[in-house]
C-alpha cells in the first residue's frame, strides 16, 4: 500500500466515522446518506485510489479539469457529479461524462444541457441549486437561484428531454440571514425539498454539507454530502 493510499484510507475512515455518528445522532440509517468525494485539483491517480477504497461518487467543479480526469478513469464504475457554476459553452463537454449536474440555476442552462444530453444519447440527473442568500429573481454569490424560482426551474428540468429532475442542492451561504447558520440553512432546503416532492415525487435528492458542516447537513436530512478537503487534504493552489 502506497503512502498516498494509506493517507486517503485514514482520511476516508475518519469521514465515514463522522457520517455514521451524525446519522446515529439524527436517528437515521447510514445507508440514507451518500458520500460524494470532491476531487477537484487532485489527479486521476487519487480517483483510482478512492475507487479502490470503495468510493463510487466523485465530484468536480471545472470542466477543464474534470473532462480529462473522467476520460482517464473511464474504465472505472464512477458516478461523476458536476458541482460548479456551469457556463453554456462547457455544457457539451460536461454532458459527455457527468451523471449528475448539481448546479442547474437558469433556464438557458436547462435548454443547453437538454440539447447536449440528447445529442450524446445520455440521460443526466439534474439538481436545482438553491441560493439562500439571493433576493427574488436574483442569483446567489456562489451560484444558484432564489427560492421563489425553484418551482419554475424544476418544471423546466422535468419537461426537458435527456434530463431527470433529481432534487435540490445548496451551499451554506456566506451572507444573508443564514450566514453562519448552516443547520438552519439546510433545514430550510429540506422544507423546499418537501414542497418539490409534492409535485415531483422522484426528486428526492438533497445535496448539502461539505467537510466543515456535514454533520449539520445530515442532521437536517441531506441525502448527499460533498466532501473534499477532509478526504484529500488541503488543496493545491489553482493554476
Amino acid at each position: 500500500m502506497t503512502d498516498r493510499t494509506t493517507e486517503l484510507a485514514a482520511n476516508l475512515a475518519r469521514v465515514e466515522d463522522r457520517i455514521a455518528a451524525a446519522c446515529e445522532a439524527a436517528g437515521r440509517d447510514r445507508g440514507e446518506v451518500t458520500l460524494i468525494v470532491v476531487t477537484k485539483t487532485y489527479p486521476a491517480s487519487d480517483v483510482r485510489i478512492l475507487h479502490g477504497l470503495g468510493v463510487r461518487h466523485m465530484a468536480e467543479n471545472r470542466d477543464q479539469d474534470a473532462a480529462p480526469k473522467a476520460a482517464d478513469c473511464a474504465d472505472l464504475d464512477v458516478h461523476w457529479h458536476f458541482v460548479g457554476q456551469l457556463q453554456t459553452n462547457k455544457v457539451r463537454s460536461v454532458a459527455s461524462y457527468a451523471d449528475v449536474v448539481q448546479s442547474v440555476d437558469r433556464p438557458k442552462l436547462v435548454s443547453a444541457l437538454s440539447a447536449a444530453a440528447v445529442r450524446a444519447g445520455r440521460e443526466i440527473d439534474c439538481l436545482v441549486q438553491v441560493a439562500l442568500d439571493a433576493e427574488s429573481g436574483q442569483q446567489g454569490e456562489r451560484g444558484g437561484v432564489a427560492p421563489d424560482r425553484i418551482e419554475e426551474l424544476a418544471g423546466a428540468v422535468a419537461a426537458a428531454p435527456g434530463l431527470r429532475l433529481g432534487g435540490l442542492m445548496t451551499v451554506a451561504p456566506l451572507a444573508g440571514p443564514y450566514a453562519g447558520r448552516q443547520q438552519a440553512a439546510f433545514e430550510r432546503l429540506m422544507e423546499f425539498s418537501s414542497g418539490l416532492r409534492a409535485a415531483h415525487p422522484a426528486a428526492n435528492m438533497v445535496s448539502a454539507g461539505m467537510s466543515a458542516d456535514l454533520e449539520q447537513a445530515v442532521a437536517a436530512g441531506a441525502t448527499h454530502v460533498r466532501v473534499g478537503t477532509a478526504v484529500l487534504g488541503v488543496r493545491p493552489r489553482l493554476r
